[in-house]
C-alpha cells in the first residue's frame, strides 16, 4: 500500500458547495492530484453517488487508488488529460453528470516530489512534465528556444516584467539543466534590474509558471476542458474551478461569462445576428477566495480563485 502524503486540498469545503454534491449524484474530478478533493465528493454522494477521477500523472493515480480504496466500486480512476474529458467519461459511461470539479495548476504532489524539476527549492533536472511518460521538458525550451520566443513565452505566460532581460541572460548563459541554474539566473537578472529585496515571491516564481504552463499546454487544455465539460452536464450540474494565476482565471472567466450571455455579438452592434443562447448560469460573478485561516493553514491555497457555474439547458431533450 502507498502511503498518501499529508495534504489538505485548496478550497474543500467551498468547492463541495458550490458542486452542490447531494447523495446519488455523479461526479468528476478531473485533477484527482493527491485524491483529497475526490474523497470528500464521493463521500458526500452517498449513498448510491459515483465519482469519476482523472489525472494524467500515473503517481497520482497509484497514491490516490488507496485513498479512495474504502468507498469500492463507487470510484472510477482514469488516467489521461483533463482536456480528454469528454471522451473519457463516454469510455467509463460517465453521462450526463451532476458536476465537475476542475482544480488547475501543478499539484502539491508533483511540487513536492523530487526530481519533477517543478520547484526552485531544490536543486534537480529542468523537466516539468506533468506525465513523466513524453512531450518536451523545461529545459528543452529553455537550451532550443530562440531569444525573442523566450523572452515572449515568460512575458505571455508568466507575466514577467523583466522577461527580455531574463531571455537574454539565458541565451548568453545556456546550456542550462538544472532548476538551481535556472533559478539563480533569473534571481541576478532581478537584483540588476532592480528588483525588490522584500518580495513576496522569488524572483523566478514567474519564469518558471510561464516554462510549466508551456510544457503541459495549460491553457490550450483549460479552453477544451471546459467546453466539452459543459456538454457532459444534465441538468442543473455544474462546473466548479480552481485556477491559482490571472492567466487561468481570466480564461474560466472569459468562458462562463460568454456562455452565460444570450448574445455575443460585438457591443456596437445594432441588430443581434449571432444567435447564441445562453446554456450556463453564474452562480456568482465575484471570485471566491480562501479564507485567512486556511491561508494561514495552508499558504500554497493563497492565489486561490473559485468560480463556479451551473448549466440551464437539458440537452437530452434538445
Amino acid at each position: 500500500m502507498t502511503a498518501a502524503p499529508q495534504h489538505e486540498p485548496v478550497m474543500l469545503h467551498e468547492a463541495i458547495e458550490a458542486l452542490a454534491v447531494r447523495p446519488g449524484g455523479r461526479y468528476v474530478d478531473a485533477t484527482l492530484g493527491l485524491g483529497g478533493h475526490s474523497s470528500a465528493i464521493v463521500a458526500a454522494a452517498q449513498p448510491g453517488g459515483r465519482l469519476l477521477a482523472i489525472d494524467r500523472d500515473p503517481r497520482a493515480i497509484t497514491v490516490a487508488a488507496d485513498r479512495l480504496a474504502p468507498f469500492g466500486d463507487a470510484v472510477v480512476l482514469a488516467r489521461g488529460e483533463f482536456a480528454d474529458i469528454a471522451s473519457i467519461c463516454d469510455a467509463h459511461g460517465f453521462r450526463p453528470v451532476d458536476g465537475i470539479l476542475f482544480d488547475l495548476g501543478v499539484s502539491s504532489m508533483q511540487l513536492d516530489a523530487p526530481g519533477g524539476g517543478f520547484s526552485f527549492q531544490r536543486d534537480e533536472p529542468l523537466d516539468m512534465r506533468m506525465d513523466p511518460d513524453g512531450g518536451v521538458t523545461a529545459a528543452d525550451i529553455v537550451n532550443t528556444y530562440d531569444e525573442a520566443e523566450l523572452a515572449a513565452l515568460i512575458w505571455e505566460l508568466g507575466e514577467e516584467r523583466h522577461s527580455r532581460r531574463i531571455a537574454r541572460a539565458i541565451v548568453a548563459r545556456r546550456p542550462l539543466h538544472s532548476t538551481a541554474s535556472l533559478a539563480n539566473l533569473v534571481e541576478g537578472v532581478a537584483r540588476r534590474s532592480g528588483g525588490k529585496p522584500g518580495e513576496r515571491i522569488h524572483p523566478a516564481t514567474r519564469t518558471f509558471q510561464a516554462l510549466r504552463i508551456a510544457v503541459n499546454g495549460e491553457l490550450d487544455q483549460i479552453e477544451r476542458a471546459l467546453v466539452d465539460a459543459e456538454t457532459l452536464l444534465g441538468p442543473g450540474g455544474r462546473i466548479a474551478v480552481i485556477s491559482f494565476h490571472s492567466l487561468e482565471d481570466r480564461a474560466v472567466k472569459t468562458f462562463f461569462r460568454d456562455r452565460a450571455r444570450d448574445c455575443v455579438c460585438p457591443p456596437r452592434q445594432p441588430v443581434c445576428t449571432c444567435d447564441h443562447r445562453a446554456t450556463l448560469r453564474e452562480i456568482s460573478r465575484k471570485v471566491s477566495r480562501p479564507t485567512d485561516d486556511e491561508v494561514a493553514r495552508n499558504p500554497r491555497s493563497r492565489s486561490a480563485r473559485l468560480r463556479v457555474a451551473e448549466s440551464i439547458v437539458d440537452r437530452a431533450a434538445a
